[in-house]
């Protein structure tokens, strides 16, 4: 499989799942303080949106790339 095309078909698949899903979520430590024997820390859940347009970006390029067929090389005129 050319890698132009499985670039494209990357694409649309991330575009798919940012449409079906809408963002992602992930946890991060952010504070640690210590006192003595005594560790504290703090874990941030941080939400992050993927807006429609880019969903619907990626499958059109996506699309794009797997449907346009690849130039070829010309020889010498």
């Amino acid at each position: 499989m050319n890698p132009v095309k499985l670039v494209g078909i990357v694409l649309i698949v991330a575009g798919v799942l940012a449409l079906a899903y809408g963002g992602f979520t992930y946890t991060r430590s952010s504070r640690q303080a210590r006192v003595g024997p005594v560790v504290v820390s703090m874990q941030d859940k941080r939400t992050v949106a993927v807006p429609i347009w880019a969903g619907v970006g990626a499958i059109v390029v996506g699309g794009v790339v797997v449907l346009v067929p690849a130039g070829r090389k010309r020889r010498g005129t």
